[in-house]
């Protein structure tokens, strides 16, 4: 699944003014905290990125492996407790309860909900079918939204790429695997919901809490999606509380899969245009494949490699309605 931030969508709120284009003064942060932040400006942007691309697939690959051992959905639900739980101790999220309006909490709700059911859809699917084919299929919404929310040709265009390179990469293994393809475009449909509830909770913050981030909205959203997913997942789960290694490494799930590629999104969306942000975004279909051959030992076919070409050439494509501007 992924957990990012998709920007040239066509949904961004007009009036949201852009950090990354107000001149910084570093602030002047004593003992660690101020180290801590030296160092990550002194790093170039493209390394957060790169950084959340690796464990984006990482979490996922670590989870395959971890399904030899507890069942899917108990893989599912540690990789959800495990973020929940670290975003509880760093974030306090439960603060924003006492801010939010009903509308607001009607979304949290819903986005608790889709974070639940679209985590662990995404771990049915890759139980069966190969970890670059399912991230290609998820990517297909991205494009559909950005096709959806502003109907240029060159949108339109990359929707074409997009579905026949899902096509190829679907049409060999729908007679063997049809439950799988079930669960990936289950995901794919998820992750559009996802996006479209993100953008509305982050066009729409919680009044009284400007201290409080997207990642403070992400971290209740996920505290809500262990509720949810808890009564489904916390059976399966239970072998992994009869053997620490195997806890510790749904933890490393969580952490690699839901926290570390949120927060290094956020760390480059500082610093990158929306533009190059989503150019970059293309990368992350040939990340699953790279991760998906060297951990999984997955080796797609030349037909596979042309989808995902495809898939790739057309998340490259998608564009926004508005051109970006930085000063």
């Amino acid at each position: 699944m992924c957990t990012i931030y998709l920007p040239g969508l066509g949904f961004e709120n007009k009036n949201v003014v852009r950090t990354d284009s107000i001149p910084r003064t570093p602030a002047r942060e004593p003992g660690t905290t101020g180290r801590i932040a030296g160092t990550l400006n002194r790093l170039p942007p493209a390394s957060f990125f790169l950084t959340s691309a690796v464990f984006h697939y990482l979490g996922p690959s670590l989870a395959v492996l971890l399904f030899a051992h507890v069942a899917v959905l108990g893989v599912a639900w540690l990789r959800i407790a495990a973020a929940a739980l670290t975003f509880a101790i760093w974030r306090r999220p439960w603060r924003l309860l006492a801010k939010a309006d009903a509308s607001a909490l009607r979304v949290f709700l819903l986005l608790g909900v889709v974070l639940a059911t679209m985590n662990s859809l995404f771990y049915l699917a890759i139980d069966r079918l190969p970890l670059a084919t399912v991230g290609a299929i998820e990517f297909l919404g991205t494009v559909v939204l950005a096709a959806a929310g502003a109907r240029t040709r060159r949108n339109l265009f990359a929707l074409t790429l997009a579905i026949t390179g899902v096509f190829l990469l679907t049409s060999v293994r729908l007679v063997s695997q049809p439950l799988g393809f079930v669960f990936a475009f289950g995901n794919c449909a998820g992750f559009m919901l996802y996006v479209i509830l993100g953008h509305r909770i982050a066009n729409r913050p919680v009044q009284g809490t400007s201290t409080m981030s997207g990642i403070d909205q992400l971290g209740l959203a996920m505290l809500i999606a262990c509720v949810v997913a808890t009564p489904v997942g916390i059976v399966p789960a239970a072998p992994a509380f009869a053997h620490p290694s195997w806890l510790v490494w749904g933890i490393g799930v969580g952490v690699c899969s839901s926290v570390i590629p949120y927060v290094t999104d956020h760390l480059a969306m500082a610093r990158l245009s929306r533009a190059t942000f989503a150019l970059m975004l293309a990368l992350l279909p040939a990340a699953a494949t790279v991760i998906g051959l060297v951990v999984l030992r997955q080796v797609p076919t030349m037909r596979d490699l042309a989808g995902i070409a495809l898939v790739i050439v057309a998340v490259a494509l998608q564009q926004d309605r508005r051109p970006d501007r930085l000063t």
